[in-house]
């Protein structure tokens, strides 16, 4: 018997499949949202059914109307609960500024907590209070407030904003690395004062994330994982990242003061890095599922399904299992390609002094353990896989292309 249906969305996010198949492992409904024009993988899925709207980086009035519609439509038809669950930054938006929260429970953020998911400035002040170390930044919202202010290289840039609405669209802006004033002004130029940045010292180290699923009751299901291998060495989400079962306990208080704090409630990713000398740093806070969610239900913990079972029950209670012992590597068979492409091709600033070998790429990456296991694999929905792979890396290879 199905408990509710779930719409997820965007359905191209990382993390969508693993998300369907969780929810649908746990007795949900799904149904999944793309953008039109987009192919995601999912729309092969045995367990999923795609619905298209208009994307909110062409026309965001008319994608909130088109996703309202299509709420609206499943709820008229369907006799249990419907939820929405946003997968992206651009989910988060159109769900938690429309009136689409009001048709289905959300399973998402709203209000100051969505102000918080999306604003990086917002983010690192909670950091900060909370006890976390966080690199250095200055908040810029024009060229003038870079030019007039002493800058110590190397810096990255980047926006501030997870999405920003501008002439009728939503967008996300782009980061750099800058290891001097030239690469800086190349930057700029190409910003070209396109909302709010953050301009903060750039520190070398290893990718690391907390998660865990906050209640008022306090967190639930605390686990972590640590990169392995960045898609992109210049800086990207993972092509292969572990476990990490026992996690730092400093770390864990100060985000348990972060959540107190900002009354948080659902999932959340807390982005950290570990530097050279082993010390944490807070790089941003995700308040949606997060790209490497294989992971976690490789070592079971199924936190969509759980969320959305707090989110149409709050006093339900939930059965946590102890995660397994045996801690994988998770790699995505697209992302793994484009590393070794990526390194290929060489570091785009010379703020990147360590950048691997061609040949220490290859190697890594042809170099299979017992214990690895591929995102998006289930073996009775093969085709997610195939096209996941195919799609991922041609995405990938376009978009490099284009910005040169």
């Amino acid at each position: 018997m199905l408990k509710a249906t779930v719409i997820i969305g965007f359905a191209e996010a990382l993390s969508a499949p693993e998300v369907a198949w969780s929810l649908v492992d746990h007795g949900f409904n799904v149904i999944a949202f793309t953008r039109r024009g987009r192919k995601p993988a999912l729309r092969h899925s045995r367990f999923v059914r795609v619905l298209e709207v208009t994307p909110p980086e062409a026309d965001l009035a008319q994608a909130a109307d088109d996703l309202k519609t299509a709420v609206s439509s499943v709820t008229a038809s369907s006799s249990i609960p419907v939820a929405v669950m946003p997968l992206d930054d651009q989910a988060l938006w159109l769900c938690g500024r429309t009136d689409v929260r009001r048709q289905a429970q959300l399973v998402g953020p709203e209000g100051e907590a969505l102000d918080l998911a999306l604003d990086k400035s917002i983010q690192v002040e909670f950091a900060k209070a909370a006890g976390f170390s966080v690199p250095p930044y200055k908040c810029v919202d024009r060229a003038e407030d870079i030019l007039k202010e002493e800058v110590e290289f190397p810096v990255v840039f980047k926006p501030a904003l997870a999405a920003t609405e501008s002439a009728g669209t939503l967008s996300r802006g782009h980061g750099w690395i800058c290891a001097d004033w030239a690469e800086l002004k190349s930057a700029m130029n190409r910003w070209a004062g396109r909302g709010p940045m953050l301009l903060q010292k750039f520190v070398p180290g290893v990718g690391e994330g907390i998660f865990g699923l906050a209640t008022a009751r306090g967190v639930l299901a605390w686990s972590g994982h640590r990169r392995v291998r960045m898609m992109n060495p210049q800086g990207s989400g993972s092509s292969a990242c572990t476990a990490v079962l026992h996690i730092d306990e400093q770390c864990r208080a100060n985000a348990e003061r972060f959540l107190d704090a900002s009354a948080w409630r659902g999932l959340f990713m807390v982005e950290l890095l570990r530097d050279d000398s082993g010390k944490l740093w807070f790089i941003e806070f995700n308040g949606r599922p997060w790209g490497s969610m294989a992971l976690a239900r490789r070592v079971g913990l199924e936190y969509p399904a759980w969320a959305a079972e707090m989110a149409l029950n709050p006093g339900v209670s939930l059965e946590i299992p102890q995660p397994k012992e045996v801690v994988p590597v998770c790699r995505h068979l697209a992302r793994e390609i484009l590393h070794v492409l990526f390194v290929a091709r060489g570091s785009k600033s010379k703020a990147l002094v360590r950048w691997p070998s061609i040949w220490t790429a290859l190697s890594d990456v042809c170099r299979i353990g017992r214990n690895d296991c591929w995102y998006n694999w289930r073996s009775n929905d093969p085709k997610v896989f195939l096209s996941d792979s195919f799609g991922s890396l041609w995405t990938q290879l376009v978009s490099t292309k284009k910005q040169g």
